[in-house]
């Protein structure tokens, strides 16, 4: 693999592109500071209090928390949510809005990362898909309305002993516990229509290019191979439209036509 050749192809694809289609996993916000829960030892490293307590991320990131320990779980997730309402997305994020902006259909995203940072950049919110939905809106534990509010105005106080304090939020409706609107594992409560209507506009998005035989460059960040959902989708994408696959991964670059083993922002800088 030579990574000069595969930098010149990126950026030939890109200038030749009429649209982008960008695809990002947890990788995407390492160069924003963010924590990747990459294995076991990524996670714990994160959470300090996780590793003494023996947790793991499957047990954190699990609505079955709200119910058993609503306190731990709002630790966890109170802490990500001001986290992620106080980072500042990379300069990767600007270059990609402004070459998006550059296309004659524009640019669309796909992204497994529920942070928000891509609309926190200046994407439009009908350019975006959350496919596990976003930590920036809520539900309730029980999802008794079907309804999602914002948690613009959540606010979690941390205690000694990685412990939210009270009072928890809570659903307005019914007085339940509330719940990010966050696709966990083993979620058989989550309230999906949201992450439906992205996934409608995106997929009239792709129809349109197609029918009108245009030329769509993808662009993949920081996706890895735990959670396949983003990979999957950027090889389906590169499939139904037969071009080669630009894959942005230090770790995982193999399985797409062309490979840049490198971060997001250095890859970004060289390509765009």
């Amino acid at each position: 693999m030579n990574i000069t050749e595969n930098i010149q192809k990126a950026k030939e694809l890109i200038e030749e592109a009429d649209a982008i289609f960008i695809t990002a996993g947890a990788g995407m916000g390492v160069d924003s500071g963010l924590p990747d829960f990459r294995g076991v030892e990524g996670f714990w490293n994160a959470y300090p209090k996780a590793k003494e307590l023996g947790l793991h991320f499957e047990e954190m990131a699990n609505p079955e928390c709200f119910e058993s320990d609503p306190k731990l779980a709002w630790a966890f997730y109170g802490h990500r949510l001001h986290l992620y309402r106080d980072t500042v997305p990379h300069e990767g994020f600007a270059k990609l809005l402004e070459l998006s902006n550059t296309k004659k259909y524009g640019g669309h995203v796909f992204t497994s990362n529920v942070d928000g940072q891509f609309q926190k950049a200046g994407f439009k919110e009908e350019q975006v898909m959350e496919c596990h939905g976003s930590i920036h809106h809520m539900q309730c534990i029980d999802n008794c309305q079907g309804v999602l509010w914002s948690a613009d105005e959540t606010k979690i106080e941390i205690e000694k002993g990685f412990k939210a304090k009270e009072p928890l939020p809570s659903c307005p409706h019914c007085g339940a516990i509330a719940r990010p609107n966050i696709l966990m594992f083993g979620d058989f409560g989550w309230e999906y229509a949201r992450t439906d209507r992205q996934r409608e506009r995106l997929s009239r998005w792709i129809e349109r290019l197609l029918a009108e035989d245009a030329k769509l460059a993808i662009v993949e960040m920081g996706a890895g191979t735990a959670v396949p959902t983003v990979r999957n989708t950027s090889e389906q994408i590169a499939s139904r439209f037969d071009v080669p696959l630009i894959r942005i991964n230090p770790r995982e670059s193999f399985g797409a036509a062309i490979q840049l083993p490198m971060g997001a922002v250095e890859a970004l800088n060289e390509i765009i």
